[in-house]
């Protein structure tokens, strides 16, 4: 049968294609590839890390690399990708200034293809046997980022790579983060190029960036509230690329007594007695001019550059508490070593020659955090970039208003947020030089800026008999005897002929006998802690004493508060603005406490040295955190009706805003809601059940220490039983929010069989107690509430509470956190509560533990 003329055409050109070779298909064939002369005669030549070739017409840049080594190897550098150009949202978090991970790179000939290639850095092989260096890479896998092909080849083997199609990507996972609040979100390559206006090229690094558009539907409420259209948001990605640091730099090992971040591998060819995870410690390269010196200057010192688009006074803020740290290199025998000063002008923020400080607006305020760029190899800080958020200051002040009044530029709330500014500036500096939270600096005298601080607020006498409230030492000025120790470690060097680790153990133990502790993110953050000095926004070396004093702080403050908490001429809808965190101020206190119970207390300990070992909170101590902590809730729960009276309606331009209370009476405030959000705070912290089950065990090792049935029925008696001058609607919600979090504890199966047990029997108390004799009517529905739950079938579902009102965020955001320089590890900024001892105000009838 005869084939028309054109199908025998297609199948001849069909056949001849199957037997090319495969260089031929796809990627130009070096035959045909436009000599280098030629493909480059149109573009503009940028010399830097690496010769960059632009085609400014075209919005397309490209990429020299010399000629690959026998394994294929073009280049390697480290690589780091952000976000110059931000959402302007804390709760999803895509700000200015934010740098993902540090990677090292490789550029890879493959064939007609350059690929940039990520190796492995968590597996790795100490050794240069060829055999077990194969055996290492083959067992885990790399990642290979992006392939280009090659463009030209130059007469010395160089190689062209158009680099455009890396540059304009989602490098940062935007879309990602943007679909994790809602909607549906994805790249729009028609709406994104590479800003030829943003190429900057140096001898030791690249900086270039693209600007991405991302098209969405059904975008947040988040995206709404800043994006000018929701259906379309546009960011400005970043990408650096760094030459690797020369190998002068000498590793440093983590210890996890001295409060350092550590980037860690496993060493796959540690002999089988030898660990094989090895950690270093993260921290910049910095050493003496002299190193016979006792006191040297550095052959390089130290420099961090502060954002020019900080305003005044905020600016000066910034550049004095950074400047603190050179106290503590000073310490660790550098002279001059670290200085602050402001970024020259036209220098981009995120220039990997640049440490830099940051500041960064959002549509609301929150987290600040310490990052930057380190070589994952060794842990050396490259770039130290802080994140400052502009309106922390401001939710700062409106407690600080609600304490002392605003008082203008010049009073007292003004001066306390300028002190935080100081501190909030050394606290994230601090982690870009490699410091970890200490949480257990409060417990000694504010020995750490690395510490979450809350404002110390003094009580003393005013005109006419009154109670002042004073901020007069709101902050501490100044790094504290924590971090000069912590800086030491990182930075100092053992005398000739001492080891290092010989070094680190007199080190450690002078700190300890000087009564230094750390305890940090893991001792401090799980709701079901142990440890009472590890805490975030506590004050003071007794956190019930701290306790004490904050809630006669927060009672004085109460009975005082009215409209003069707000600015002359300011709408009177802020007000509950100001109100909220007052009432809310003593929940961080309330934490701590909470952690006495089923407490012990623990320091970070080593293999081989004296043992200190665990100690079990005392059992007096046990039974007063636990007095505490309900005496606080019936003494607190209830608003002064005067400061209920001041309150105004929120605006229609305003309405309610997440600094405002999302109580059931609206447009009304809520102080029922209000008063339930806080039993549910106090109880929520005191009945974790894991803070339950310590105390079982406890209790079994040891009969004097306070067992569950005796925590659970001293709880029934302030809960339950009422108490004189309670309101009634009050006493109605602290039973139910007490039978809701027992019914939650005995139908978890996951909570402990001991636990359980108790829970279900206090159930069994409280639904007799409410049903017995008269009473108010609610006491009966909530008896025939608990008896319903108590003859549940055996393998019902847990009962799923109502959905609750509660506290607006925390003061300082609580979603997301502080970058460590590490790994982006997330590190949440929580609220503040002043705190210091005293008694707190009692009710008739009710006598204070």
């Amino acid at each position: 049968m005869l084939r028309p003329p054109l199908v025998l055409l297609l199948s001849l050109l069909l056949a001849l294609a199957c037997q090319a070779p495969p260089a031929a298909r796809g990627p130009a064939a070096a035959s045909e590839r436009p000599s280098w002369s030629e493909r480059v005669a149109d573009l503009e030549r940028r010399e830097g890390l690496f010769p960059l070739w632009l085609d400014g017409a075209e919005a397309r840049l490209y990429l020299e690399l010399p000629a690959a080594g026998e394994d294929g190897l073009l280049a390697t550098c480290l690589y780091a990708e952000g976000l110059a150009g931000g959402l302007g949202s804390n709760d999803i978090g895509l700000d200015r200034g934010q740098i993902g991970p540090t990677r090292l790179i490789e550029f890879r000939r493959m064939g007609p293809r350059v690929w940039i290639e990520v190796p492995n850095l968590d597996y790795r092989v100490g050794t240069d046997d060829a055999s077990e260096r194969a055996a290492g890479r083959e067992s885990f896998a790399s990642s290979v980022l992006w392939s280009g092909a090659v463009e030209a080849e130059g007469p010395d083997g160089q190689v062209l790579v158009e680099l455009t199609s890396f540059l304009v990507r989602d490098a940062h996972g935007s879309a990602a983060t943007l679909g994790a609040r809602g909607g549906s979100w994805s790249l729009d390559l028609e709406r994104s190029a590479l800003d030829v206006e943003a190429i900057l090229a140096f001898p030791e690094n690249l900086e270039l960036e693209a600007r991405l558009t991302f098209s969405g539907s059904g975008a947040s409420r988040e995206v709404r509230e800043v994006a000018p259209d929701p259906t379309s948001v546009t960011l400005v990605q970043h990408h650096s690329f760094v030459a690797l640091p020369d190998e002068g730099y000498l590793p440093r090992p983590w210890d996890p007594r001295t409060g350092s971040f550590a980037r860690d591998f496993v060493d796959l060819t540690a002999h089988p007695s030898a660990p094989n995870r090895v950690r270093h410690a993260v921290r910049h390269r910095l050493e003496k001019a002299d190193p016979e010196a006792a006191l040297s200057p550095a052959v390089e010192p130290l420099v961090y550059h502060v954002d020019r688009g900080a305003p005044e006074p905020v600016r000066s803020a910034l550049v004095e508490g950074a400047s603190w740290w050179n106290e503590a290199f000073e310490a660790a025998g550098f002279r001059d070593a670290f200085r602050v000063e402001l970024l020259p002008e036209g220098v981009h923020p995120l220039d990997a020659r640049y440490n830099v400080i940051q500041w960064v607006h959002r549509s609301s305020r929150g987290w600040s955090y310490g990052g930057g760029i380190s070589d994952p190899r060794t842990g050396e800080m490259i770039k130290g970039h802080v994140v400052l958020g502009s309106l922390r200051v401001r939710q700062d002040r409106m407690l600080f208003d609600g304490l002392v009044g605003p008082g203008g530029a010049e009073g007292a709330s003004t001066r306390a947020a300028l002190a935080r500014i100081r501190q909030l500036s050394a606290h994230e500096v601090g982690h870009t030089l490699g410091l970890a939270h200490n949480f257990a600096a409060s417990t000694c005298e504010r020995a750490s800026v690395m510490d979450y601080p809350p404002p110390r607020v003094g009580i003393g006498g005013g005109d006419e008999g009154l109670i002042r409230l004073s901020l007069d030492e709101a902050y501490a000025v100044g790094i504290g005897r924590w971090d000069a120790f912590a800086i030491r470690d990182l930075y100092g060097d053992p005398p000739a002929g001492q080891s290092l680790a010989d070094w680190r153990a007199e080190a450690v133990s002078a700190a300890r006998r000087a009564g230094l502790v750390y305890l940090s993110d893991g001792d401090a953050r799980p709701a079901g802690a142990a440890e009472p000095r590890a805490n975030l926004w506590d004050d003071g070396e007794d956190v019930l004493a701290g306790l004490r004093h904050v809630l006669r702080v927060r009672g004085i403050a109460l009975e005082q508060f009215d409209a003069g908490k707000l600015p002359r001429g300011e709408s009177l809808a802020l007000l509950e603005e100001v109100l909220v965190p007052l009432y809310f101020m003593h929940r961080y206190q309330l934490e701590g406490a909470a952690k006495c119970v089923g407490g012990r207390h623990h320091v970070h300990e080593l293999a081989g040295e004296e043992i200190i070992g665990p100690e079990i909170v005392a059992p007096e101590r046990q039974r007063e955190a636990l007095d505490l902590l309900l005496f606080s809730l019936r003494e607190s729960v209830e608003l002064p009706p005067e400061a209920v009276a001041q309150l105004g309606p929120q605006t229609i331009v305003r309405g309610r805003r997440r600094e405002t209370f999302a109580g059931r009476t609206a447009p009304e405030f809520d102080p029922v809601g209000l008063a339930e959000a806080l039993a549910e705070l106090t109880l929520g912290a005191l009945l974790v059940p894991e803070r339950l089950a310590r105390v079982v065990e406890q209790a079994r090792k040891d009969p004097r220490q306070l067992g569950i049935g005796e925590l659970l029925r001293r709880a029934q008696e302030v809960l339950v039983h009422g108490a004189p001058g309670l309101d009634p609607v009050l006493e109605e919600v602290l039973a139910g929010v007490w039978v809701g979090r027992l019914e939650a504890l005995a139908a978890t199966p996951a909570v402990a069989p001991a636990v359980r047990s108790a829970a279900e029997l206090a159930l069994e108390r409280a639904a007799r107690e409410l049903g017995s004799g008269g009473g108010a009517p609610w006491r009966r529905v909530l008896a025939r509430r608990a008896e319903r739950f108590l003859q549940r079938p055996w393998n019902a579902a847990p009962p799923q509470p109502a959905p609750r009102p509660g506290p607006p965020f925390p003061r300082v955001g609580g979603r997301r956190q502080s970058v460590c320089p590490v790994r982006g590890i997330p590190d949440p900024a929580r609220g503040a509560a002043p705190t210091e001892a005293g008694p707190g105000p009692a009710r008739p009838g009710v006598r204070p533990p």
